[in-house]
């Protein structure tokens, strides 16, 4: 055999070479793929409901607008209060000229007068015919007169009285007299028009209790899942809040909108919630059980959206198809897929394989949202989750 001479230098690189090579095939014997369970955070499912603000934008109304108006027809000689007035309970609203209803009444109490007198007259000629028929000197069709001409005086008596009564009223009517306390909103005359019985003179926004009101879209109502209890707060003041429940529902649509009309009580509403004022008023929704997972929990299985999901027997991971229902900032709303109890990897999910062991870590939590949307189904501006 032939022997090559082999210098210093060149002998010291073979030796590192073959060194290497024993190095590197010793580390790919140590860690075959598949053999060390990955550490990876998990998720634990649970049934929730998933909770909704949704927020509309009102107007404060009274609960009852009444339309002040005459019974009687005349000449409007005053109106004391404007739009914008508050009135209390028996204060004059407008006046008509009484001219007219005084000289009746004047009349009428001059019949009733004479009526009086011609009672008085035929009482006296029945008593006598009485006594005089009692003790027989006088005849049985005098005493019928007598008694014929009472009860005819009385039955004009009682007709003048209803007369005097109504000229009385009338008089009164002349008056227009707010029955409770209130804010004039509207008027509908002035001071010498004719008015007819039934016209708008002013309008009042009763005092006795104030609304919320909203134009509610028809998606929300065939919901049904509303509550009764409306939170409310002024608009250019969110600090004014009230709390109210829904007392009316319309029960047709507007023909424009194609809203419903949703009328709230407001309990003890304060000072500021004026009549008019613009409000915001939130309302919460609640959902059927639904799903919720950490958004970094979700991968694609063929381009559909799936979980890993870990055998607690082997540690071993699966992918698993979901139904997603929809989409939050950190989280994901499922519709079917998962069951309370599994444990999905909440975390890394792009760097596992099917089969591959795991070794969790402490379980994860997610916190219960609530999500502050507008009336069309969108998240406010400003919308708060929580």
């Amino acid at each position: 055999m032939t022997r090559i001479p082999v210098s210093a230098p060149g002998l010291s690189r073979l030796i590192a070479a073959a060194a290497a090579m024993l190095l590197l095939a010793g580390c790919q014997a140590e860690t075959p793929a598949g053999n060390s369970a990955r550490p990876v955070a998990v998720f634990t499912v649970e049934a929730s409901r998933l909770s909704d603000a949704v927020q509309l934008t009102g107007d404060i109304q009274a609960q009852k607008d009444v339309d002040a108006a005459f019974r009687i027809a005349g000449k409007m000689t005053e109106r004391p209060v404007n739009v914008g007035d508050t009135v209390k309970a028996g204060q004059v609203l407008a006046r008509l000229d009484s001219a007219t209803e005084q000289n009746a009444l004047q009349a009428a109490k001059a019949a009733l007068t004479a009526a009086r007198g011609e009672v008085a007259t035929a009482r006296n000629t029945f008593d006598r015919q009485q006594h005089l028929m009692n003790q027989g000197f006088t005849t049985r069709p005098r005493f019928d007169q007598a008694r014929q001409a009472l009860e005819t005086a009385q039955s004009r008596l009682e007709d003048a009285e209803a007369r005097s009564d109504a000229a009385r009223d009338r008089l009164g009517f002349t008056e227009l007299v707010a029955d409770a306390p209130g804010v004039v909103t509207a008027r509908g005359a002035e001071p010498g028009e004719v008015i007819q019985p039934g016209r708008m003179i002013v309008r009042l926004a009763r005092g006795d209790g104030r609304d919320a009101v909203f134009e509610v879209p028809a998606a929300m109502l065939r919901a049904g899942n509303t509550t009764t209890t409306v939170d409310v707060s002024l608009a250019g003041d969110p600090a004014v809040t009230a709390v109210g429940r829904i007392r009316e529902v319309a029960p047709e649509a507007d023909p424009v909108t194609r809203t419903f009309r949703v009328r709230v009580g407001l309990d003890n509403p304060p000072e500021a919630m004026r009549l008019g004022a613009t409000i915001i008023g939130t309302v919460a929704l609640a959902s059927n059980v639904i799903t919720a997972i950490p958004a970094l929990a979700l991968t694609s299985d063929r381009g559909a959206p799936a979980v890993w999901v870990i055998d607690p027997a082997s540690s071993t991971v699966a992918l698993r198809p979901v139904d997603v229902l929809r989409f939050d900032t950190d989280r994901v709303i499922l519709a079917q897929g998962l069951e309370p109890g599994d444990v999905i990897v909440a975390a890394g999910v792009q760097a596992l394989f099917p089969g591959q062991r795991v070794r969790p870590l402490a379980p994860r939590k997610l916190a219960t949202q609530t999500t502050t949307r507008n009336a069309e189904g969108g998240p406010l501006p400003g919308g708060t989750r929580g």
